[in-house]
């Protein structure tokens, strides 16, 4: 196909980093996280035609959650991100074709997935970096791209995925069972105007006052019923261990004893639980048996809970044993680490997972690919964030306000990151200041991606 003349061209290419210390640490997969790094990437583009725009994209190098290891420390594996992140500024760099940036990201990914292999031999890694962690390392850039994009012809990147500028259709991209179809039909060109948000709650948090070791009155709420009483919150994440049953069946009662308490102050009838046990469970009978003791002893928490998040391990294709129909009769059952392309969507639905995570981190591109193909395939679909804070959360935040069937929005780091929010709150107060349970999502229809 002939180069539009809506296309665009990258003229440049840059980043930096930005470090962040938790405010109170994040349990991920047995291992207490306590810092970010965050990856901001510049890019500037031409049209074939001469219009020129610069592009922005942001998102924290989450590497305890996108390369897990047992023989590399936390230092290397961010090494090993940065590294990589030079590779993907290069390969960008050096790219001369032009196009949509779906089209840019389509043909540039593989490139990617050969840096990595590439810098995993040259960094002599015990582990080669992962796909998953490729993709999150990409997603900034591919953001800037999209960014860009959106400027350069004046409107908001849900705006750009028409037939008019990204002719192609899905067949393209996924497959010939997918011919006929186009990204439009699966997203929205303006952004819903209100969702709820998720709150987590951590494996560390305090839930109560007797909870809390010592407090660290920095103005922010500290334990569940002053976050609910707070925020107004209706949608509560909560985290499980995934290999200590009686310690996860506890969890979930407590947390559900003290919002029902705090709720019932409030006047609310209705509110909602996501479960989250990180791949950690060995098995799904762990699963089973862990919902059935819930449902047996708190018939009403369980009746709260909207879907359940990746139970076991990440590996599809090694783990077939692992099926998940019983359980997804339950509830949605959702793939999160798992979701790296669409053959580990189609594997997940053959092994009973109704649902699917959608994040950012794993760039826009892939994603909103894959959210056309689970929409199509009518799986459950919520979006999460990677404890994101500004540009990454307005970008995450977006991609929940525009695919049509998501129903919630998470913002972790209004709890464990605040103070990489305050330079966006006052653009964005709706975003970051919460209070009735929601997120004002219909900011989100500025330019690009809507954040600068």
């Amino acid at each position: 196909m002939p180069p539009l003349p809506t296309d665009i061209r990258l003229e440049d290419v840059s980043f930096d980093y930005e470090d962040y210390k938790y405010r109170t640490p994040i349990k991920f997969g047995g291992v207490a996280l306590d810092r970010v790094t965050v990856l901001n990437v510049r890019v500037a583009v031409r049209t074939e035609v001469g219009k020129a725009a610069r592009g922005f994209g942001s998102m924290p190098l989450g590497n305890v959650w996108s390369f897990p290891s047992r023989v590399l420390g936390y230092d290397h594996t961010l090494a090993a991100m940065k590294a990589l992140a030079e590779c993907i500024r290069k390969v960008l760099a050096d790219c001369l074709e032009s196009g949509h940036p779906i089209d840019l990201f389509h043909q540039l990914e593989p490139e990617v997935l050969r840096a990595a292999e590439e810098v995993s031999r040259k960094l002599k890694l015990a582990e080669p970096i992962p796909k998953l962690c490729a993709l999150v390392v990409a997603s900034p850039f591919d953001a800037a791209v999209h960014d860009a994009f959106g400027k350069v012809h004046g409107c908001n990147c849900y705006q750009t995925y028409s037939r008019e500028l990204l002719p192609r259709d899905l067949g393209h991209y996924l497959g010939p069972e997918y011919a006929g179809q186009h990204l439009e039909e699966y997203v929205l060109t303006k952004a819903k105007p209100r969702m709820p948000l998720y709150h987590l709650i951590g494996a560390l948090d305090p839930i109560t006052d007797g909870d809390v070791k010592q407090r660290l009155n920095d103005g922010m709420p500290e334990t569940l019923p002053e976050w609910i009483r707070a925020d107004g919150l209706t949608h509560l994440k909560i985290k499980l261990n995934g290999d200590e049953l009686k310690w996860d069946v506890e969890r979930v009662l407590r947390v559900d004893c003290t919002a029902a308490a705090t709720q019932q102050q409030r006047g609310l009838e209705k509110w909602y639980y996501s479960l989250d046990f990180n791949e950690r469970c060995a098995n799904v009978g762990y699963l089973l048996e862990f919902l059935a003791k819930v449902k047996e002893q708190r018939p009403e928490g369980f009746e709260r809970i909207q879907y359940i998040e990746q139970p076991t391990a990440r590996d599809l294709r090694a783990n077939r044993h692992n099926v998940m129909h019983e359980a997804a009769k339950l509830r949605p059952v959702v793939i999160d680490e798992s979701l790296i392309d669409l053959e580990s969507l189609k594997l997940a639905q053959e092994l009973g997972y109704t649902g699917a995570a959608l994040k950012a981190c794993k760039g826009q591109s892939p994603t909103l690919l894959l959210a056309a193909a689970a929409q199509k395939a009518g799986m459950f679909l919520c979006v999460q964030d990677l404890t994101c804070p500004g540009a990454s959360l307005i970008h995450s935040a977006g991609l929940a306000a525009h695919v049509p069937t998501v129903a919630a929005i998470e913002s972790n780091a209004r709890q464990y990151c605040p103070a990489a929010n305050t330079p966006w709150e006052a653009r964005f107060p709706g975003m970051f200041q919460i209070t009735d349970g929601t997120m004002e999502t219909g900011l989100l229809d500025g330019t690009g991606l809507g954040a600068v």
